[in-house]
Formats: structure tokens, C-alpha cells, sequence
């Protein structure tokens, strides 16, 4: 969606709103990668303030592009007590540059390695891979032992501090279709940093074992409730990409108590239309039996039935 600019005080607004009708809210001002604007410290001064009830808590997520700009910026990162920071490769300088969409975004992601360390914050590196880059991973992997950051790391007690995912297939990363990788291909020297990689299965093999299945995929937020507010206050449920045929309604334009009705109830078409296609169905008639792209069972799931709705709504 366009990037726009919403209004200064939209995040209060944004609050106010859902005030009346919940006793706890935890409020963020970023999606994705906190800290972007020069005035991040004064935007986590001011998430915690319009928090209700709660204490919007940090994650393991910081900005690279600020850690090696902004020389107070690890200092911040540590007062608000984080511990360990994330950092996302698409394989070496070249390709991890063109993931990223900036020249120079490697070497910063290598030099915010560096600042951390210093710093006492694991650096935790997160590789999507795919059939494009799988043998940069490999080399990647060489990299980071011969930087000796597995011994490095020791201290921060951090799991996972190098490991490998195949990321989700919605919004942009569905354009990656075509080249999700497969499972047989995920170089045997990645396994070990692969989390979960035994319940990883082949599109194939999903298929299969899909194929006879009447039960209904529907995603249901389990105990908190998490929304996603676009620049145009579209609202959404944090189930996967943020597109129209998942919107519950528009904060500015649809009546607050009917927007809250819907979250609460979980009643919008995309969930109804859910509810109305058995998993089987889906299979049939989106999926591929002769591939042997490798999904986790429920990120299949979720890429069968966007295309569903894709189709549908």
C-alpha cells in the first residue's frame, strides 16, 4: 500500500477509540521494524503512555538502518532492556542488498553485528532461504563460524542465534512462489539451524495428506487480540497481509461499535467464506500435487485459502 504519512496525533485517536470497549491495550506505533524515525524515543515514551493497562513490551526487533547511524542508538536499545536483536539475510552482499531494496544494506547489517556485540546484545541472524539463494546461506553459515560469533554469542544465552526459515507465502513474499524452496534441496549443512525442519513437508506431500480432509481453516485469534491499523485506517486482523479482502472495516468511515462487534465476533467475509471451503476443497483447487516446495502445514494452509478468497471475494 502507498506509504503515507498519518496525521500527528492519529495514534492517540487511534486509542481513543477502542478505550471504551477493552480493559487492556497494548499500542504500537511501527509494523515491522520500530525505531525508523528520529524520534523513536520519544514514540516508545508515548506507546507505553497510550497503553491501557499494559506495558507495550519490547521485542526482539530494532532498526539496522539506525544502529549504524546513530551512535546513542544501542544505548537506548539497552535502557529499555533489550537483550537480543534479530537481523534478516537473503544470502550475500548482492542478493541480500536487492532483498532489501538498498545498496549498503549487507554491510550494515555486518556492522550492526559489530555494534551490538559491543554492546552486550545477541545479534541474532535470520536467513529466509529459497532456491535462488540456498548455496548463499551455506556460505553465509561459513561466514558467521568464521567470525566466531557462536562462541561470541555464549554469553547472551540467546537460542538460535544463526537459523533459517523459509518464510511465509502472503503479501510480498508470495510473489516468491515460484522459487520457495524444497525441501529436498535445503543444503544438509543447514539443517541443524533449520528450527522445526522435521515438520516441514513438501507441497506434495501436503496434498496428500490434505486431500480427504472436510475440516474448515479458520484463523481465530487465541486469547489476545491483535489488530493491524493501516495509514488509510483501514483495520485488520493480524492473520496474515493486510489486504482488501481481509479488512474488517475503516475506523474514520464505519461505526466504532460495529468495528469492535466484528473484531470480537471475528465476523467478516473472508473468515465467513472460511467457513464455507473445507480444506479439501482448497486442495483441489489450488493446490499442487506434483510440487515439492516445502511448507509448514499451516503457511500452506493460509496460501491456499488467499487464493481462495483472491478468487472469491
Amino acid at each position: 500500500m502507498p506509504n503515507k504519512q498519518m496525521e500527528e496525533d492519529a495514534d492517540e485517536w487511534i486509542v481513543e477509540q477502542f478505550r471504551p470497549y477493552f480493559e487492556s491495550i497494548e499500542f504500537f506505533s511501527w509494523l515491522r521494524e520500530p525505531d525508523f524515525c528520529p524520534d523513536y524515543r520519544m514514540r516508545w515514551e508515548r506507546d507505553k503512555e497510550l497503553s491501557v493497562n499494559a506495558v507495550s513490551p519490547r521485542f526482539e526487533l530494532a532498526s539496522f538502518w539506525r544502529l549504524v547511524r546513530d551512535p546513542e542508538y544501542v544505548g537506548f536499545l539497552k535502557e529499555v532492556g533489550v537483550k537480543c536483536v534479530q537481523l534478516s539475510f537473503f544470502g550475500l552482499e548482492e542478493t541480500t542488498d536487492r532483498y532489501v531494496g538498498r545498496k549498503g544494506a549487507y554491510q550494515e547489517l555486518l556492522k550492526a553485528t559489530d555494534i551490538l556485540l559491543e554492546n552486550g546484545i545477541a545479534p541474532r541472524w535470520q536467513c529466509f532461504i529459497n532456491e535462488e539463494n540456498r548455496d548463499e546461506l551455506v556460505q553465509l553459515l561459513k561466514l558467521y563460524r568464521e567470525q566466531n560469533l557462536f562462541r561470541r554469542c555464549e554469553a547472551f544465552g540467546s537460542e538460535f542465534i544463526f537459523f533459517v526459515n523459509e518464510g511465509s507465502c502472503d503479501g510480498e513474499s508470495r510473489k516468491l512462489y515460484p522459487i520457495r524452496i524444497c525441501k529436498k534441496n535445503i543444503p544438509k549443512e543447514l539443517i541443524p539451524y533449520y528450527p522445526d525442519f522435521n515438520k516441514l513437508l513438501s507441497e506434495k506431500e501436503l496434498c496428500a495428506g490434505l486431500i480427504n480432509d472436510s475440516s474448515h481453516f479458520v484463523p481465530h485469534n487465541d486469547g489476545k487480540i491483535v489488530l493491524n491499523t493501516a495509514n488509510n485506517y483501514d483495520l485488520f486482523f493480524n492473520f496474515t497481509h493486510m489486504q482488501s479482502e481481509w479488512r474488517i472495516g475503516n475506523l474514520k468511515k464505519d461505526p466504532i461499535d460495529e468495528l469492535v462487534r466484528r473484531v470480537i465476533e471475528e465476523d467478516i467475509p473472508s473468515l465467513q467464506e472460511a467457513g464455507n471451503v473445507t480444506v479439501s476443497e482448497l486442495v483441489q483447487r489450488y493446490g499442487d500435487p506434483l510440487s515439492e516446495k516445502a511448507f509448514p502445514k499451516e503457511d500452506y494452509l493460509m496460501y491456499l485459502l488467499n487464493r481462495h478468497l483472491e478468487s472469491s471475494l
